[in-house]
């Protein structure tokens, strides 16, 4: 990377710091950014200044909004009675992209994960609970990921709401649509199992 002058050197060092991206691949985007495409380049310069600026965390949910209160929470249609709880802005809008849930979200954004020094101090916890103990909510869904750490944090969690009297329940997990049995893992198998629905005649 010597030979390259110093600001392509910074631009590549800044790109490999973004999630799954080595060196290489951020060498390759530097240069075509520069070499081929300036235009592009100028562009997303611009694109990222404005984003850093004007994006922020939705005061109610944690979502990215350039408002106080971002579009779902402004959604009048949507239910508040039954609050989904996620641990990142993407997972959020992966179970929209699915468009069956009407109600609100709450971003954790982090997870209980001792081993790492992240602990419920890290995560928007409480925050969580200041919104059901203070609102309309019946039923929290834990959407954490279907990880040690993501089950750890909706056990942590649903013991908390359970003291609350609150409906906590957690997707169902197991084997996907067009998935095949003999490739499914143990737990995998056993989630299905235990989340198996009745055929409805």
């Amino acid at each position: 990377m010597l030979v390259f002058p110093p600001a392509l050197q910074r631009l590549i060092k800044e790109l490999s710091k973004l999630p799954s991206v080595g060196e290489k691949t951020a060498t390759r985007l530097a240069y075509h950014l520069i070499a081929n495409d300036r235009d592009l380049a100028r562009s997303l310069g611009a694109a990222l200044q404005q984003a850093a600026q004007e994006v922020r965390l939705c005061e109610r949910c944690f979502f990215l909004s350039e408002e106080p209160l971002c579009s779902l929470c402004r959604n009048t249609s949507r239910d508040p009675s039954v609050l989904c709880v996620v641990e990142k802005p993407v997972d959020l809008v992966a179970i929209e992209r699915g468009g069956e849930f009407k109600g609100l979200y709450h971003i954790l954004h982090g997870l209980w994960a001792p081993l790492r020094g992240q602990g419920p101090d890290s995560m928007k916890l409480k925050e969580l609970m200041d919104r059901v103990r203070g609102g309309s909510v019946s039923e929290v869904i834990l959407a954490t990921s279907a990880t040690v750490e993501g089950d750890a944090t909706a056990l942590y969690i649903g013991r908390m709401l359970a003291d609350l009297g609150i409906k906590t329940t957690r997707p169902a997990q197991g084997i996907p649509k067009g998935g095949e049995l003999e490739y499914a893992d143990d737990v995998t198998l056993s989630r299905a199992f235990a989340a198996r629905n009745t055929l409805q005649f």
